[in-house]
């Protein structure tokens, strides 16, 4: 029996974003040759997820490239999960792995404990969304040894620019540590916010952290346990 890992993104017509994405989506290929998977998308970009768990052969898993919930998890991606043969994983953050990436990108741009540093996270009006970026500050402020806040670019929250501010104000260089998955609009108004130093993405290119292919891998397996295995011999709509 067949079980696909269907990594599903945003979306984005920006093309390093894509490209970024896609790098992760055949780096988890790479690592896993027994698993069937499947990129798909909840915006912008086809095929969406309800139609790629429309196509796969047996049970599917969908894993969201996605750090934090919100409204395209809540809908789009619980909605195609209704399918008896699908279960939806957990976003891929707050997770020590992004964590990790973080601060290789801190080091990247010679971030100091002089430095203060701000998470810059994608904008949501999500009240869980929210939450698990506080935590993904947490973690990332105990494994740096100082206070991180958090800024929005858009949506409800703090705006980064307001955040960058007040720490401006303090004479001390200011670093943005982007959570953002890959390049696009939110980056770039990242980039252009009145950081000192604002950091690369989580993902930004061909190459691609192990870790992240990891966690995508555990969220895959957390997944996996919430199959209804019931449902392996039912027939279910197959469009090839």
């Amino acid at each position: 029996m067949t079980i696909s890992l269907v990594a599903t993104s945003h979306g984005t017509d920006v093309p390093a974003a894509r490209v970024a994405i896609s790098a992760l989506v055949d780096a988890v290929r790479e690592a896993a040759p027994h698993l069937d998977v499947h990129e798909a998308f909840v915006d912008v970009q086809l095929p969406s997820v309800d139609t790629a768990v429309d196509l796969v052969d047996g049970l599917a898993v969908i894993v969201p490239l996605l750090v934090a919930p919100g409204f395209h998890v809540r809908v789009d991606i619980h909605g195609a999960a209704e399918r008896a043969w699908v279960s939806a994983a957990p976003t891929l953050g707050p997770d020590d792995r992004l964590t990790a990436t973080m601060l290789s990108r801190l080091a990247d741009v010679g971030a100091t404990r002089d430095d203060v540093v701000v998470l810059g996270a994608a904008g949501s009006t999500d009240a869980a969304a929210h939450a698990s970026v506080d935590v993904a500050a947490q973690l990332l402020a105990a494994a740096w040894g100082a206070p991180v806040e958090v800024g929005y670019v858009g949506g409800t929250g703090v705006p980064v620019a307001d955040v960058i501010a007040r720490a401006a104000s303090t004479r001390r260089r200011v670093v943005v540590a982007s959570y953002l998955m890959a390049p696009g609009f939110f980056f770039d108004r990242l980039a252009a916010s009145a950081a000192d130093v604002v950091t690369r993405p989580l993902l930004d290119g061909t190459t691609v952290d192990p870790g992240l292919v990891s966690l995508v891998l555990d969220r895959f397996a957390e997944g996996g346990g919430q199959l209804d295995w019931s449902s392996v011999n039912a027939p279910h709509a197959v469009h090839r």
